[in-house]
């Protein structure tokens, strides 16, 4: 009867076979939206769904690196790859070997994604680098039997012979590329003995140019302390190291132009700086040659003793004023002096002494007179306090006949406090008598 039954595990096994084994599932085309997604470090588990289904989707990290943009949620996407059954859960999966978004290319979609990321960082608004007017070493980083160096040679020599070009020979298409072109770019900022670095190829397709939308040779041409010049495609052509480098040329022509002026112009221009700074020269010494004439021609170098005569009478001057300042000084000082004089006079050590004695013996009688009188009112307030609290006291009243009664010493006020039979103490002024209540009578109302 056991024999009949199947175990779990054999159950998924099974179904997986048929699911290996059926020709249909082993390579599917999908088109889907993107469903429960979250980068994770390595595999991709996540969701494909339409307006009326949903899969669960797996894609291993070794297809998922191989991809060219970053899914999103939402995502519509094209992909392909084969139906299995996870033994362990016994649930069929579509796995994933090949995705692209749906409507847009890969490579276009990966271009936009990674051109916005550095946007917002501030790769493209960054202050740009001058270019040097006057290169005297140029490093070229693109392929060494491409058309790029030769037009970037030809048209440097017929420009500008006098500066050095120096190829650093790097691959500019395929996988390898950006890797070379970064290592290409460190090694030129290494060196340091370069004024300017032009970087790029020829046209081709997006694929054939991607290795310049690649995030690593952004960042590196970034990065650069040396200015970059991008020359990469065509015209049409934009990447992202256009974008990021400090200028860009439409072709490897035009890029030589950027870095290099032409020789014949910088002659001429410095022929036409020499005449000008002669020509300003020779002003400024005609000028300084007529400010010496007429320098020769004052009175101050044929007759310097005039140059003493105004000095002379400020002099006099100011003697004279001193004198008469000195005069009406010594003058003030003496009015003040018999001023201070007489006030010292009418101001007598002797006289202040008499008049503060006998300010004080005044003060002195005045204050005992005070004091007494003080004293005797004092006197009398106590006596009239002394006379008021005796009239007070509660001896006064008992002495007229009353009494106060107290029971386990609390003063009886009320009948109503009384039971017949309890003994009370009667206080006189003279002593104190206990007594029994043997009848208690109320007041009559």
């Amino acid at each position: 009867m056991s024999d009949r039954y199947l175990t779990v595990s054999l159950l998924n096994k099974y179904i997986k076979r048929k699911f290996t084994a059926d020709p249909y599932l082993g390579k599917i085309y999908l088109s889907g939206e993107i469903s429960n997604f979250r980068l994770r470090a390595r595999h991709q588990y996540f969701s494909l769904k339409d307006e009326n289904a949903k899969i669960d989707v797996v894609m291993f990290a070794s297809d998922f690196n191989k991809i060219k943009f970053v899914p999103e949620e939402g995502m519509k996407v094209l992909v392909s790859g084969y139906v299995d059954v996870y033994e362990a859960s016994g649930r069929y999966q579509f796995y994933i070997k090949t995705m692209e978004p749906d409507g847009v290319g890969a490579l276009y979609q990966a271009y936009e994604q990674l051109k916005h990321k550095l946007e917002q960082e501030g790769l493209f608004s960054a202050p740009k680098k001058v270019i040097p007017q006057f290169p005297q070493r140029i490093a070229v980083i693109t392929s060494p039997s491409g058309a790029v160096i030769k037009d970037i040679i030809t048209t440097t020599r017929r420009r500008y012979p006098i500066a050095q070009i120096v190829l650093f020979p790097a691959e500019v298409q395929g996988e390898r590329a950006a890797d070379s072109l970064v290592a290409r770019l460190k090694e030129v900022n290494l060196r340091g003995d370069f004024d300017t670095i032009i970087i790029g190829r020829g046209g081709g397709s997006i694929e054939d140019l991607w290795p310049f939308n690649e995030e690593k040779v952004a960042r590196a041409i970034f990065a650069s302390a040396i200015p970059v010049i991008s020359s990469v495609g065509h015209q049409t052509d934009t990447t992202i190291a256009d974008l990021v480098a400090d200028r860009r040329a439409a072709t490897p022509t035009a890029a030589a132009e950027l870095a290099t002026p032409v020789l014949e112009e910088v002659l001429i221009q410095i022929a036409r700086n020499q005449q000008t700074l002669f020509n300003i020269i020779h002003m400024v010494l005609q000028q300084h040659l007529r400010n010496w004439q007429k320098i020769q021609q004052s009175y101050i170098f044929k007759q310097p003793g005039r140059l003493y005569d105004s000095y002379l009478q400020k002099v006099d001057y100011l003697d004279n004023s001193l004198k008469q300042n000195f005069k009406h000084c010594l003058a003030q000082r003496k009015t003040e002096l018999i001023s201070l004089q007489g006030r010292i006079q009418v101001a007598s050590p002797q006289q202040q002494l008499e008049l503060a004695t006998n300010k004080y013996n005044n003060l002195v009688t005045n204050l005992g007179a005070e004091m007494n009188g003080y004293l005797k009112q004092r006197q009398d307030q106590l006596q009239q306090a002394v006379t008021s609290l005796d009239m007070l006291s509660p001896l006064k009243v008992l002495g007229r006949g009353y009494t106060y009664v107290k029971k386990d010493d609390q003063v009886i006020k009320t009948v109503s406090q009384l039971n017949v039979g309890e003994e009370l103490s009667l206080h006189f002024q003279d002593g104190v008598a206990d007594v029994e209540v043997r009848k208690i009578k109320g007041a009559e109302k």
